[in-house]
């Protein structure tokens, strides 16, 4: 199946973190503070997309209070942060969203990610992510994590859907 008909059927989206929504970096202060750096144009993709209906939800391996924080600033209402195994929050996430594999994509770059990648509709990974993720993936973005990846897929999605022109029509009014 082609990268444009597996996305014309997406409800919901995953993301990871690291690597993904940020460039892999993690920087701490002296205080033991975590500082994660994020793009402006994901975040908007991000909000785009919800806008136009697509569930949004994000599983990371690690903890931190930037990640609640950008969650609550986007709207992403599933948040699954700490987990070892991430079939957890996705196999809870999709009986309580009622979807089918082939509903939900996944972006991802580690190793991690895999479990998930081999079972999604439209399995993604970021330019940056290790070989064998890209592998598995149906569709590897342009751009690096942390650097306009997801919103590359936000606007695949949504042109696939139909919702990218008019969203472009809204913003030219």
């Amino acid at each position: 199946m082609e990268i444009i008909a597996r996305a014309k059927l997406i409800k919901f989206i995953i993301f990871d973190v690291d690597g993904v929504l940020t460039d892999g970096k993690v920087y701490y202060n002296n205080q033991g503070i975590c500082h994660k750096p994020f793009n402006v144009y994901d975040g908007l993709g991000i909000k785009l997309l919800k806008q136009t209906g697509i569930n949004i939800g994000i599983i990371t391996g690690c903890t931190a209070n930037i990640i609640t924080n950008y969650c609550q600033k986007f709207g992403i209402n599933y948040l699954a942060q700490n987990q070892e195994d991430k079939l957890i929050p996705f196999n809870a996430w999709q009986q309580e969203l009622q979807l089918s594999d082939t509903e939900i994509a996944y972006v991802g770059d580690d190793l991690p990610d895999l479990p998930i990648l081999q079972r999604v509709g439209l399995a993604i990974a970021v330019n940056n992510a290790v070989a064998i993720v890209k592998k598995y993936a149906h569709y590897t973005t342009y751009a690096c994590g942390g650097s306009g990846a997801v919103r590359e897929v936000c606007e695949l999605i949504m042109t696939a859907q139909g919702e990218w022109q008019r969203t472009i029509d809204l913003y030219l009014q």
